[in-house]
């Protein structure tokens, strides 16, 4: 069955924001004006499309990403609506990474928010091109010009205005079209359905005139010939104008700016229609490389060899696990045998669909450019690469941030043992940022996460979706440990009980790295005094000992390890005992080393009323935080900070008891800081009466 929708009227695109900026409004819209929905979901109402799962309609927040596919204009656009909680910042990267473009969301209160800096920053690493969408203009206290401004100044964008607001506020009535000069504004018989055109308010012309010139010399900029007619004749024509910004789009030069009100649908259409005109289809995106050999290249043509990226895995209780998979070169059919380039493992495509949210259209094949689910890749992992059998290529991966907090988990009754086990293995697939492990020493299985809400909706998830009632210890810390100076040493491993014994001797050379540069690990033997192939046990033994530090049992992080002589035996050396050697010479080595405890630091905006201001940086102060400014914004004062995540617990509870419930707060990860010696002696002795230091 041939491809119905050419390549270039595909657009694969995002909606990322600062958690109730109006995403999943925006995303329900857009749903309705293209006839995907015949009525509105509300999701202060629980009846969103795209927050299906009953923990998002609960709490009113998105959790996971969900996917669609609407019309608009003859073209297909694929929506992926992306969470805005920092707790969820996985389900952001992992669709960006496959994604051609995105709306920037931002309220029009709020402005630039902490979170909203957060996914801005990911999609820059991604490099995709942006539109932005201004939301909430119905809202006391909007402006537009002070987001524009925002954008500009906090983000480093360059926004060109393609629409102006006509009002704010309660009086927010619509929009000017600075493209066709023309005010539009939006029916509210028909929720906004039909758009009336009319001439533009007499006091706003003057403006919007200049602003129209502004958006031509952007335009123009973008573009040799255009420059060179603009300065000829003094204007563009409609197409030559779009021609420029669309350029700018996708170099990444510009970003178009709308704005809007989403809930009481106004402004969405022009948002469309933005989609359409400047963001990129596929064949603009181009090629993609092999992550291993850059001269490796698969075209976005349907031609090509099979290339695809699997992006998010989700559990389904009739279909069971469901890869999405976005295609980048090539057919995917239904029966055909695909490879699993990252894994080395052949797989079958058992069904394959096209998403809407969390309804399926099953598919007898999807073409390069689409973003489907496919049933029947067991073993596929998020970041594998998926392709044709005999044409193998390994894409890029997608790189997650690790967890900062940890819970110890329990099933209520002993016949739920194997059940939690199943069930937690099955969550970890789905959310690469949700970690579990098993002590061996306490006997405690331990969940890591993102923030206290992540992983209490995992353990939400465990009793509803997979019927398993666990008991939950206090969240904790993820502490890292680390060494401030080299040191330099040796080990011998001699073990002799009758017979073949066991022997390994390495020396090691232990350095601290700079912060996030993780681990490394150097061969610096020569001479054959350790044969070459047990250098890898060696590396195996020191990977093993920093699992779990000397000092607090925590990982270990940011250390380079050169391994420079040592000496074997011809009978009783072998692996085990090289891994053995190098890692208690690693112990031994490390608490030379001036060892420190690292906690993970969060940056904090605390928003409260302005007769709590002083309180809003007390409570920063008395939690080990440091205030970096203060600042106003929409009629409330903000306070933002830096504070350990180990004085963070309950902190939502204490802002709203001190500020009468006024007062919210937003974080997001920082840095790791070192923690200070008092407390480090306090937290390792804790750990030693609990056992989990040895």
């Amino acid at each position: 069955m041939p491809r119905t929708i050419p390549l270039n009227r595909i657009r694969n695109i995002g909606i990322m924001a600062h958690i109730d900026a109006g995403k999943t409004t925006c995303s329900e819209r857009i749903l309705f004006y293209s006839g995907k929905n015949y009525k509105i979901g509300e999701v202060h109402e629980g009846g969103a499309t795209m927050d299906y799962m009953v923990q998002e309609q609960e709490r009113g927040i998105t959790i996971t990403s969900a996917a669609t596919a609407v019309a608009w204009r003859e073209h297909q656009i694929s929506l992926i609506d992306t969470p805005g909680h920092v707790d969820f910042t996985a389900e952001v990267e992992r669709s960006l990474r496959v994604l051609d473009g995105a709306v920037a969301l931002f309220c029009a209160v709020g402005g630039v928010q902490p979170q909203t800096e957060q996914v801005w920053r990911q999609s820059e690493k991604y490099a995709v091109p942006k539109l932005c969408m201004i939301n909430k203009m119905d809202r006391i206290g909007a402006n537009f010009f002070s987001v524009i401004d925002e954008i500009r100044d906090t983000l480093g964008g360059n926004p060109v205005i393609m629409v102006y607001p006509i009002g704010a506020g309660e009086n927010f009535r619509g929009v000017v079209d600075l493209l066709k000069m023309k005010a539009l504004t939006f029916d509210e018989a028909s929720k906004g359905i039909k758009v009336i055109e009319s001439e533009i308010p007499e006091e706003l012309r003057e403006e919007c005139e200049r602003l129209r010139v502004e958006m031509m010399e952007k335009a123009a900029e973008q573009d040799e010939a255009l420059m060179e007619k603009y300065f000829e004749h003094g204007s563009l024509t409609e197409d030559e104008i779009k021609r420029g910004i669309r350029k700018g789009t996708i170099s990444r030069t510009l970003v178009p700016a709308y704005c809007g009100t989403a809930f009481k649908n106004k402004g969405v259409q022009p948002l469309l229609d933005g989609v359409i005109d400047y963001l990129p289809s596929p064949l603009d995106i181009g090629e993609v490389r092999s992550a291993d050999n850059p001269e490796m290249v698969r075209k976005p043509d349907d031609s090509q060899p099979l290339a695809g990226l699997a992006f998010k895995i989700m559990s389904d209780k009739h279909m069971g696990k469901i890869t999405f998979v976005r295609i980048y070169s090539g057919t995917l059919k239904v029966g055909a045998p695909i490879y699993n380039s990252t894994l080395e493992q052949d797989a079958r495509i058992g069904r394959l669909f096209r998403m809407h949210a969390n309804r399926q259209e099953a598919l007898e094949e999807a073409y390069a450019g689409d973003i489907v689910a496919v049933v029947g890749l067991t073993k596929t992992r998020t970041g594998d690469t998926i392709c044709d059998p005999q044409n193998p290529i390994v894409l890029e991966s997608i790189e997650f941030p690790s967890p900062v907090i940890s819970i110890a988990i329990r099933p209520a009754s002993r016949n739920d043992n194997e059940k939690l086990g199943t069930s937690l293995h099955s969550l970890a697939q789905e959310d690469p940022t949700f970690v579990v492990r098993y002590d061996q020493e306490t006997g405690e299985t331990i969940i890591s996460g993102m923030g206290e809400l992540h992983l209490e909706i995992i353990v939400d998830r465990l009793r509803r979706e997979f019927g398993v009632e666990c008991e939950v210890g206090k969240p904790e810390v993820a502490y890292r440990e680390t060494i401030r100076h080299m040191v330099d040493g040796e080990y011998k491993h001699v073990k002799q009980s009758g017979g073949r014994g066991q022997y390994a001797h390495v020396c090691l050379k232990i350095e601290p790295q700079e912060p996030g540069r993780g681990f490394a690990f150097v061969n610096e033997v020569k001479g054959g005094v350790i044969p070459n192939e047990y250098i890898p046990a060696v590396e195996k033994g020191v990977i093993k000992a920093m699992e779990s530090g000397p000092c607090g049992g925590f990982p270990v992080v940011d250390v380079k390890v050169t391994v420079h002589f040592g000496s074997y035996h011809e009978v009783d050396s072998n692996e085990f005992a090289f891994i053995e050697c190098a890692r208690q010479c690693f112990k031994n080595l490390f608490m030379k080393g001036n060892p420190q405890l690292l906690e993970p630091v969060m940056s904090v905006e605390v928003s409260v009323p302005e007769e709590y201001m002083g309180t809003a940086t007390g409570s920063i102060c008395s939690r080990r935080g440091r205030v970096e400014g203060m600042d106003e914004k929409g009629g409330a004062k903000l306070v933002r900070g830096f504070v350990p995540l180990g004085e963070m617990f309950g902190y939502s509870n204490a802002i709203r008891t001190v500020t009468q419930g006024r007062g919210t707060f937003t974080m997001t990860f920082e840095r790791y800081e070192g923690v200070p010696f008092e407390l480090s002696e306090q937290i390792i002795e804790k750990r030693k009466k609990e056992g989990k230091v040895h």
